[in-house]
């Protein structure tokens, strides 16, 4: 199968039977199913895009890591010089793990610890991104504690709405998210305050699986009307981090993904004369088309109104479907021509929910037919649990024809390992 950066030509499995140059059908028989695949082929074509469209700018791309934190992907962004944004004291760990320098990170997320401030100060982090004065000030007494200085960005809430699912909508008033253009100006006329905290960038993230690009538009015109007004009032930025949000194709013939030149297009003219550094936070962009769930399955069951494809994969492997009511295309892994049926495609843990389509038309299936589920690469394993007692799955990354185990299939023994009879019994 042919990958591309181009969106015209998305880098998704039809029914050929490879991907990124590796046999699906002996892959699958090889490592079992569910498997997460991963072309790294198709990441780097995106990360080269991205970076070609940045051309001229004096920007840094901060993988968003929860859209994907195996290591094995994040060593891939780590030596195409990404950095990354992180929501957590693991995903820092993670990260430095690749071999993501510490200069190239930034932290997001409303809930930061003390402790988490403290390990990303000892790390030598690049900037915290802020959403809350309470946290702002956690910052220089953890920095004061330190005696080191903090760089730190207001997360600003634009009230944007970016025309995606409401779960993952971030820039809208009512959103948990950020601090409204008002409280972020009191933060600058009082930062003379902190000794410990270099208050000097703007971020501003307006959601996730974004295709339109006005929501961007109107979100970045405030951030720039923002920071103008701060430059005149004596408050120099830094930097500027626009965020993430750039949606994918996965609905064939129906998503419509925005080019990254036309997106970084929207930047030049938001932000032009802006003379500080740019931060960008893709994840699901660079990621999310790069990835197939292969699954096989288990039966069909004809029901009293409805047809159902049971797969080996549920929804503790791949959440999205059953959280968002999310479209994946899914194909099967075989090139022969087969009548259309339609089905529901369920998987065996024990919830309703657990369904990754409903009225389904596809080619004909039987038991042990192998699928790829597409557009998985991003919130796929990185969202999975061990719910019904099932096993974690496997993941691979394939490149050019070859294959690598990043994440061996989860046993039984090392998904209870953590568990113990209730026998030290303590006072507290």
């Amino acid at each position: 199968m042919n990958v591309s950066s181009r969106h015209d030509k998305p880098f998704v499995a039809t029914s050929q039977p490879e991907f990124d140059g590796v046999d699906l059908q002996a892959l699958a028989s090889r490592l079992g199913t569910p498997l997460y695949a991963y072309s790294a082929n198709a990441i780097r074509q995106r990360i080269d895009g991205l970076k070609t469209a940045l051309d001229g700018l004096d920007a840094t791309i901060c993988y968003a890591v929860k859209a994907n934190s195996n290591r094995a992907i994040l060593q891939l962004m780590g030596e195409a010089g990404l950095g990354a944004d992180i929501v957590s004291a693991g995903e820092l760990r993670r990260a430095l793990d690749a071999g993501i320098p510490a200069a190239r990170i930034v932290f997001s997320g409303v809930g930061k610890t003390e402790d988490e401030i403290d390990t990303a100060l000892a790390a030598g982090i690049a900037r915290f991104n802020v959403e809350s004065l309470d946290e702002l000030h956690a910052i220089e007494r953890v920095a004061a504690v330190r005696q080191v200085m903090a760089n730190a960005a207001v997360r600003i809430n634009p009230d944007v709405d970016a025309l995606t699912h409401a779960k993952i909508s971030t820039g809208r008033a009512e959103n948990k998210f950020g601090v409204s253009i008002a409280e972020a100006r009191r933060w600058f006329a009082e930062r003379s305050q902190l000794k410990h905290v270099r208050l000097d960038g703007l971020h501003v993230h307006i959601g996730s699986q974004i295709l339109d690009l006005d929501p961007f538009r109107l979100a970045l015109h405030r951030v720039a009307a923002f920071w103008r007004e701060l430059a005149a009032a004596g408050h120099p930025l830094a930097s500027i981090d626009v965020g993430g949000g750039l949606g994918v194709r996965y609905r064939a013939g129906q998503d419509q993904p925005i080019d990254a030149t036309d997106y970084v297009q929207v930047i030049r003219e938001a932000l032009a004369g802006f003379d500080g550094r740019l931060l960008l936070e893709p994840g699901r962009y660079l990621v999310a088309e790069a990835g197939i769930l292969l699954t096989r399955v288990l039966r069909i069951k004809e029901g009293t109104e409805r047809r159902f494809l049971v797969l080996d994969a549920a929804m503790n492997d791949l959440l999205r479907p059953s959280l968002y009511d999310a479209w994946h295309d899914i194909v099967p892994v075989s090139p022969e021509p087969r009548p259309t049926a339609t089905y529901d495609v369920v998987g065996p843990v024990c919830e309703t929910g657990d369904t990754f389509a409903r009225g389904r038309a596809l080619p004909e299936c039987a038991p042990g037919d192998l699928l790829a589920i597409q557009g998985a690469g991003a919130y796929g394993m990185s969202m999975a649990s061990t719910y019904n007692s099932r096993p974690l799955a496997a993941e691979v990354l394939l490149d050019g024809g070859r294959y690598a185990v990043v994440r061996r299939r989860q046993t039984f023994e090392e998904m209870v390992a953590g568990e113990q009879p209730a026998q030290d019994w303590q006072a507290p």
